[in-house]
Formats: structure tokens, sequence, C-alpha cells
């Protein structure tokens, strides 16, 4: 049929120009994001690329959403100003025809923001921990580097070793100064080994001494010994938020806690809240019969803004048990479907709730324009 193959491919070309410019947009801020995790020692320069990819794929399904929300805005927007909706309308097709055309073109991308946000959310969230405690470990062993001073990441430890072996983990010239909350310890040893344990990963010192200062008396205290171990890398014990965001959704359901339902209700509302807003797209795109574009693009926007920070602070409310997982995905989700489809029936059938109140503004606007 000509219109569905018109209007699919309006929205085709919308929709791939909207997602160029999204996608660039949110890779850059995400780079300087990177960069700055990067800056700050949290993450290795060399796995930049690593991250940005794992990044992109994480917020793919909100670039797909708002994408597919501007091309049916600004496709719809287009026929009206272009004075095509009135020739579909003669040809008896009204509102309500858009939604089939428009939804066959939109379930493949629907179908891979559900996929997304159910799969590669918690996989790409796991990765990135993955990269920044791998490098946490690495960064707190590459600092025992032969002829260097290395600073810890805190800045409260010093570490300088003269040499190492070929393999890393042994070394002569041990020098470590650890500022704390009492003062100031400066250990030095002939030989280090470096140990993994349960605990961490330990530096092993051999033949040494150590001087504690306090700063409460300016006393000092010198104490030799034959060995001794220095934890140089805490075990990686990830938090609550953290393991939940990355935690694969099937594990959800295994242990569905308040929490974790707030988590599924953040990764579902996504995909029904790409539905609603290709409906919400078909009712808020209007004539515009003087070329004026902002009250819509700034209807528009409003919509697509509230909506979405309400999906937020409801997986928020429902993780903390403010409200239950179905009774918040039918309100807010199926209500919002609803509402779109009463203002589709509204425009589709013409209806006027204040029929009065419109003719007179419009009198009123006419009147000026004479004036």
């Amino acid at each position: 049929m000509l219109f569905h193959s018109s209007l699919r491919r309006d929205l085709a070309r919308s929709f791939w120009t909207s997602w160029v410019v999204l996608f660039t947009i949110v890779m850059t801020l995400m780079l300087i994001r990177t960069l700055g995790l990067a800056s700050q020692g949290e993450l290795d320069p060399e796995s930049l690329s690593m991250a940005l990819g794992y990044s992109a794929l994480g917020r793919m399904p909100l670039i797909l959403s708002v994408a597919l929300y501007i091309a049916v805005v600004s496709t719809l927007s287009r026929i009206y100003r272009d004075s095509e909706m009135p020739i579909w309308f003669s040809s008896g097709v009204g509102l309500f025809g858009f939604i089939k055309p428009t939804f066959r073109f939109a379930w493949p991308i629907l179908l891979a923001i559900a996929v997304l946000q159910l799969w590669a959310w918690p996989w790409h969230n796991a990765e990135l921990d993955d990269l920044k405690s791998k490098y946490e470990a690495r960064n707190n062993v590459d600092r025992v580097a032969p002829g260097q001073f290395r600073e810890s990441a805190n800045g409260e430890v010093v570490f300088f070793m003269d040499k190492s072996s070929p393999s890393g983990q042994t070394g002569n010239g041990i020098f470590i100064a650890n500022r704390t909350s009492t003062g100031q310890v400066v250990t030095s040893a002939a030989h280090a080994q470096i140990v993994e344990k349960p605990d961490g990963r330990f530096l092993e010192l051999e033949d040494g001494e150590q001087t504690r200062r306090s700063r409460a008396d300016n006393s000092q205290t010198i104490t030799r010994f034959e060995r001794q171990g220095t934890l140089i890398s805490d075990p990686v014990v990830g938090g609550s938020s953290r393991a939940l965001k990355s935690m694969k959704t099937q594990d959800l359901f295994e242990q569905f806690h308040p929490s974790a339902r707030g988590e599924f209700a953040w990764r579902i509302g996504m995909f029904f809240m790409a539905i609603n807003f290709v409906l919400i797209g078909l009712a808020v795109a209007q004539a515009n019969t003087r070329g004026k574009r902002g009250p819509q693009t700034i209807m528009a926007l409003l919509c697509g803004i509230v909506y979405f920070n309400l999906h937020t602070v409801s997986s928020s409310w429902i993780a903390y048990q403010k409200v239950g997982l179905v009774p918040m995905l039918l309100v807010l989700h199926g209500g919002i479907a609803v509402l779109c489809g009463l203002w589709l029936y509204k425009r589709h059938m013409q209806i006027e709730f204040w029929p009065a109140l419109k003719a007179q503004l419009t009198r009123d606007d006419r009147s000026g324009v004479r004036a």
C-alpha cells in the first residue's frame, strides 16, 4: 500500500538521522566521562576503546527509544506541515490508520530494545566493573616498580623498589612511606616478594626496618624485623547497587527482593516506554498551519522528559517498597498508553472539549491579525 510504504520510508529516514546524531552526542559524553575515570586512576587508559564499546552497548536502548520518538514526531509534523495530512484524511485514513504502519516499522527496533535492555545492560555493567576491578588490582601491584616512586590511589602510601626480578614478583631495595591519622610510618627492606592470599595481595618484606613517628608527641620508634607483610591490594568486593546492575535478568527472579524488583522494573520499563513513545509521538504531532514549530516541539520534549523521569522514580519507589511492581507498571506505562489512546480517539473523532472557548480564541486571533 502506498500510504504504508511512504510512511515507513519517511520514518526510516528520520530515525537513522536521529540515531546518528544521538549516538554521536552520547558517545562524546561517554568519551569525556571515560577519560575522566582514566585520569582519576579508576580505569586503564589502554582499555578506553573497550570501555567505550561497552558503554555504547549499554546506552543503546535509550538511544534507540529517543531516536524512534523523534522519528515519529518529526515525520508526522512534516506530513502536517506539507499539507499531506488532509490528503490522507480525504482518502479515508484517520489518525488510527497511522498506528499500524508505524508499529510495523518500529517492531524490530522495539525487539532490539527489549533484548539489549534485558541482556546487554547487565552484561555491559559487569564488564565495566570487571575492567575497573582488574585495573585497580593491577595498578596497586604496578606501583611497586623498579627505580620509580609510585603513589597509591588515595595518596597516603609511596612505594619504591630498587631492582626486581624478571617475573616482577620479587625485588630488592624496598622503601614504603605510609601516612596515617596518628602519624607516619617509614618501612625499608632488603628483599620483598608479592604473595597472593585470600585477604588480598601482600608484599612480604625481609630484613628490614620500620620507623614510626607519632603526630601527637612527635616521638619516634624504630623496629627491626626479619619478615613482615604489607597489604598492597584489597580483595575486590562489589557494592549492592553495582551487583544488581550487573546481575543477569534471570538471576533477578531467583532473589526477587525489593531492590531486584526495582532493577527489573527499570529494565522492562524501558521496553514499555519505547512502545509508549510511539503512541505519544502520534498523539502530540499537530497541524502547524502558520509554520510555528516551537509549541509542538516543546510539548514533545516535555512529554518525553517527564515520562522518563517518572520511569526512573517509579523504579526507585519499587526498590524502596513504596509501591508494588505490577501496580506501578500498570499505573505508569498502562496509564500512559490509555491516555495516548484516548487522545488519539479524541483527535480522530475531532471531539472538542471546549468548543466555545476555542471559537472565541480563534475570533480574537483573527481580529488581532486584521488590526
